[in-house]
């Protein structure tokens, strides 16, 4: 099979780092506060800049906080974790590597002791009715290494007891977040709008504030999770105020991806870009003798972090480390070629190959890919 004469033209479609918007440039964030204090009013105004685009794209409510914190979506979710369980049972769901960390800083490192946990394999979901609304319950939105997504909110109750602590890392921005349902949410920069890395964001229903007001851990608290004072949330994380020094660079950066977010017609816009490079894939894999969805049930089909597997028999006959290797010989041929970057199936995850799809990606550039994994495919292949 002769190599395609098309190539995409950004060739990066890792899960994370993601892809910069289309056009991104440098010089965009010529106006970044370098060498000022985020403590100073103008750091605080850009702070509190990115709290006000964040809400007003993703429609949250009025009466949500929304706040910057350190560590990316894993320090937003445990920061989350840490501060709020313990004063009701809880259910956690997990269905990849993520879920399952939760499920190991909920069991193994916090030791709640009303713990019911349901997992699945790759490629598949829990039984999500399984959620007791008397607890809290504990979920991602979208498994990012298994390409696998709750279809929706309607399993969690409108009149629930328990507060719903989601992590929607690579589903922000991509998906519908039904945020009558979620009371604390967590997200990082670097996925769907394609921002730099190591900053987080929490989002929390005022019943998620009420839980914070009203418990005390009986675990210490490092300072860095620490959102009260004299049993008072810290308004000021909310205001732009954060607890740890941010990178105002990287604040001009999502400023800059939040602003070509509203060109392209806000959350609307977005979800249209995520499920056009889904369903691009979806026409290719609906031909392909070879690849295939690891997601097992189209509704549960992630549209940002699209997980692929190989059916051909040739494939599936082989040993687990035999599989593993030809799937990292593909990814590295593409890799060489420099059409396809970082796609190879996260580590703990089944063999296979894992391509972002979400807003920043152009359909182009994913409808030029597909020729050229069935060019690396067929030339593994051929090698035996």
């Amino acid at each position: 099979m002769s190599k395609p004469s098309v190539r995409p033209v950004n060739p990066c479609f890792s899960s994370g780092p993601c892809a910069k918007r289309p056009g991104y440039n440098l010089a965009g964030l010529s106006t970044a506060l370098l060498g000022r204090s985020h403590r100073s009013k103008p750091g605080k105004e850009r702070l509190k800049l990115v709290i006000d685009k964040t809400r007003a794209l993703l429609g949250v409510p009025a009466d949500y906080r929304i706040g910057i914190v350190a560590a990316s979506d894993t320090g937003a979710i445990e920061m989350a974790l840490w501060s709020m369980l313990g004063a009701k049972p809880v259910d956690v769901f997990a269905w990849e590597s993520f879920g399952n960390d939760w499920v190991t800083d909920i069991v193994k490192q916090l030791k709640i002791q009303n713990v019911r946990t349901f997992k699945a394999d790759y490629g598949q979901l829990p039984d999500l009715t399984e959620a007791n609304p008397a607890h809290d319950v504990v979920f991602t939105w979208n498994g990012t290494t298994s390409g696998v997504r709750v279809p929706n909110g309607d399993w969690i109750s409108g009149t629930r007891e328990g507060l719903t602590f989601c992590d929607a890392t690579s589903a922000v921005f991509a998906m519908d977040m039904p945020w009558d349902k979620l009371d604390v949410t967590t997200y990082s920069w670097q996925k769907v709008l394609g921002g730099e890395a190591q900053h987080g964001m929490l989002i929390l229903s005022p019943k998620a504030v009420a839980r914070l007001e009203s418990y005390t851990p009986s675990w210490p608290m490092p300072k860095i999770f620490r959102m009260t004072k004299g049993n008072k949330v810290a308004e000021g994380i909310f205001e732009g105020e954060t607890i740890n020094t941010p990178s105002m660079l990287c604040v001009e950066d999502i400023l800059d991806a939040m602003t070509w977010a509203e060109s392209i017609g806000g959350l609307k816009g977005l979800i249209q870009r995520s499920t056009a490079n889904l369903k691009v894939l979806e026409d290719w894999v609906s031909t392909s003798d070879w690849a295939a969805f690891l997601a097992a049930r189209p509704e549960t089909r992630s549209n940002t972090s699209i997980c692929l597997v190989i059916k051909d028999p040739w494939f599936t006959a082989k040993s687990a480390d035999d599989q593993a290797a030809i799937a990292k010989k593909i990814a590295s041929l593409l890799e060489k070629e420099g059409v396809a970057l970082d796609i190879g199936a996260y580590r703990d995850a089944p063999a296979g190959l894992r391509l972002w799809g979400g807003a920043t990606v152009e359909a182009s550039d994913t409808k030029a890919v597909t020729a050229w994994l069935d060019w690396a495919y067929a030339s593994v292949r051929g090698e035996g």
